[in-house]
């Protein structure tokens, strides 16, 4: 391995597809070790385009400045600041407009060839995807970073301690990896480029048919049951129990089997889709 580091130090100029091929085939068989270099490329790759990571949070941004500054006043939820009370959803929002950028990568690392490349080397096979998965939650997170910061700004405050903040910070990963190879799966089978990255709109739109935004006891009947019973907002409320210590009740066990039943379940299909896609 110290061998192999010292390579890839005296490597210089040459490019990094050259190094990465001499890390791959230098006996780095192993899953760990394979999605760490493939992961590190990756990242590159995102250190070299960091307006994916902008314009990733600047929609959850204009939409919280709209929300806050344009209909805030007029809506009523019982909270003492707005900004308080709709950030966990906009949290939410700025994942699900991240990961498009997964199925993207994704997507045109199918139609270039990558793949195929890699599977030509003694790779662990699931360490692209895994790779790929990686770098979702790194963006992201630091998206999510990014919009906590500008709701500071705008008025957000919270007395939840360093444990509460640390089961947001889990909850909102566990979500990021649900929707994350969910994401997999469009950027593995699509056709088009517009087609890897639209799946996300509907996951977009979700946040706004739950209590991310206005309580559900001002909806209508058939919306009110729906938005109850929908995966956000169990997620949403249980942030916002975190961020005003109160208690979290059975919000934040419905939360966690909401995020562990499609992780494991877009896992799997991810996994059944890129079987299918390298066989």
């Amino acid at each position: 391995m110290q061998q192999r580091h010292q390579s890839l130090v005296a490597a210089g100029h040459r490019g990094i597809d050259d190094v990465l091929d001499q890390c791959l085939q230098g006996g780095l068989g192993h899953l760990f070790t394979d999605t760490a270099v493939l992961l590190g490329r990756s990242l590159r790759h995102i250190t070299r385009s960091p307006d994916t990571i902008i314009t990733t949070a600047i929609m959850p941004i204009a939409m919280m400045l709209m929300f806050v500054y344009v209909f805030g006043g007029a809506i009523k939820t019982g909270s003492d600041s707005y900004v308080n009370y709709m950030l966990p959803g906009i949290l939410l929002i700025t994942v699900a407009s991240g990961i498009a950028y997964t199925a993207y990568r994704l997507f045109m690392d199918m139609k270039g060839g990558i793949f195929e490349r890699f599977q030509s080397m003694p790779t662990a096979r699931s360490s692209v995807l895994w790779a790929h998965v990686l770098t979702s939650l790194v963006a992201n997170l630091i998206s999510l970073v990014v919009v906590v910061l500008m709701a500071l700004l705008m008025g957000f405050r919270s007395g939840a301690g360093a444990l509460e903040w640390l089961a947001v910070a889990g909850i909102l990963i566990l979500f990021t990896l649900a929707l994350t190879w969910i994401a997999v799966i469009p950027g593995l089978s699509a056709k088009t480029m517009e087609g890897a990255s639209a799946f996300s709109y509907p996951l977009i739109f979700l946040p706004f048919i739950s209590s991310a935004f206005v309580p559900t006891d001002t909806m209508p009947g058939p919306v009110r049951v729906f938005a109850e019973n929908q995966p956000v907002t169990s997620i949403v409320n249980a942030i916002r129990a975190l961020f005003t210590q109160q208690p979290v009740g059975t919000d934040v066990w419905i939360a966690l089997a909401w995020c562990v039943g499609i992780l494991v379940v877009a896992y799997a299909f991810a996994m059944n889709t890129y079987r299918r896609k390298i066989s």
